[in-house]
């Protein structure tokens, strides 16, 4: 995939700790991976506004639904997660 390269200026506290965060990876690829979940989020937005502009706003018991399901698959992820770690453990 082709690059190229650009100058940003982010907040020295925040720099700190991206750089605290960051393995062999690097500061480029920490910033692409959030500048591409920012426009992956955009794009949801623009996409629920078409849907609601089509279908109506989503009502209270479909949020509901919705954000249930969200608890259920983050409780799922934490699991996984846990196992993976413990079974580290193990190893």
């Amino acid at each position: 995939m082709a690059t190229k390269k650009v100058t940003i200026t982010i907040p020295e506290d925040l720099l700190e700790e991206i750089r605290g965060e960051v393995d062999e990876r690097g500061i480029s690829a920490y910033v692409t991976e959030a500048v591409r979940q920012k426009r992956d989020h955009d794009l949801l937005v623009e996409l629920v506004d078409w849907l609601e502009e089509e279908h109506g706003p989503v009502t209270e018991d479909e949020y509901a639904a919705g954000l249930a399901e969200l608890d259920e698959l983050h409780a799922e992820h934490e699991a996984r997660r846990a196992a993976a770690h413990h079974s580290g453990d193990a190893a």
